[in-house]
């Protein structure tokens, strides 16, 4: 059945109204120039915990940001109930540019990145000298790690009691990366906290390591209770009455000593993400013997000209080694 005539115009045709409105679409959206500042000391399922100057905050990301995530360390700008009562909930608008950045992968195949921690100064890595063995191929990972993300590193040996630090520390030697050796009956009357402060102070510094070298133990014995009762309700978050270390968490040092970040333990350490070209930053005695390599050289191939560099006395061949096995570490799983 026809419903208009032979001869209709639009002014016969009846138009249903848009139940989403009539107003345009626009790109453009707030400034946000009255957020506040805050930095983000853990995440867990989609809600943040930030610390706004001394109240903490629970947050969620904005739409508008889009795919792109806040991770630990990172600092935000915030809108919203800012207050930090229960059952509030801030918005996180803006991230700001980030100064460092700790990434790995599951494995060399895998090509999705995870982004750690971001804004820390240093990487201490933590390892057992026995209980269990040291891998220091695990290591390397960790320093190349650090190395391309802008971390100066930092290296923690536990449990010298059960095995001397020499053979390890002489392995990193030609790397000039400071260290704090410690023991089990030092951890238990603070004076290896004491040691290791000293490289923390005022420092972000990220704790990596992977099962049973006493990472978790360290942080807890450098962050003092009061402290710690800053960050405390985030374990109501969890469910898990403390916190097991199933996700990074910023901690306060006392004063304005700096920031540790305890992040969970790891099993490998990925690094296909890692651009060999960004390693030798970390070696500027090394670095300006590159400007004769050939286009994408590996610096572990014939025609590279750090051989010459090295062989003309302008840096240490010891140097150039340690560079090469780090950078070899992409190549081989850290249990080969």
């Amino acid at each position: 059945m026809r419903r208009y005539g032979k001869h209709t115009d639009e002014d016969d045709i009846r138009s249903r109204p848009n139940r989403k409105g009539t107003r345009p679409r626009t790109n453009i959206r707030p400034a946000h120039e009255d957020a506040a500042e805050g930095m983000v000391l853990t995440v867990d399922r989609g809600r943040l915990t930030v610390l706004v100057d001394d109240r903490i905050v629970m947050a969620m990301k904005a739409r508008e940001l889009g795919r792109k995530a806040a991770i630990v360390g990172d600092r935000v700008a915030l809108v919203g109930d800012l207050s930090g009562k229960k059952d509030t909930l801030a918005r996180i608008v803006r991230i700001e540019e980030r100064s460092s950045v700790l990434r790995r992968t599951a494995d060399d195949d895998d090509p999705y990145e995870r982004v750690v921690v971001a804004n820390a100064d240093q990487l201490a890595i933590v390892t057992a000298l026995a209980d269990p063995e040291p891998r220091p191929r695990l290591i390397d990972r960790c320093l190349v790690a650090a190395y391309d993300g802008g971390l100066d590193p930092l290296l923690v040996l536990t449990k010298s009691d059960l095995a001397p630090p020499d053979k390890l520390l002489e392995l990193y030697g030609d790397l000039d990366i400071p260290y704090v050796v410690t023991s089990r009956e030092e951890l238990e009357n603070g004076d290896a906290a004491d040691r290791v402060l000293e490289q923390l102070d005022g420092k972000i510094t990220a704790f990596v390591g992977h099962s049973g070298v006493g990472k978790t133990t360290l942080v807890n014995a450098l962050v003092p209770e009061d402290r710690r009762r800053l960050t405390g309700h985030v374990n109501a978050v969890t469910g898990r009455g403390r916190h097991t270390t199933t996700s990074a968490l910023a901690l306060p040092l006392a004063g304005d000593g700096g920031w540790v970040i305890d992040t969970p333990g790891v099993r490998s350490f990925g690094l296909a993400h890692v651009d060999p070209s960004r390693v030798i930053h970390a070696f500027p005695d090394l670095e300006p013997g590159t400007a004769g390599c050939p286009r994408a050289c590996s610096h572990d191939e014939p025609d590279c000209a750090l051989d010459e560099w090295v062989a003309e006395g302008h840096a240490d061949p010891a140097r150039l080694y340690s560079l090469r096995r780090l950078l070899a570490t992409r190549e081989h799983t850290e249990d080969d």
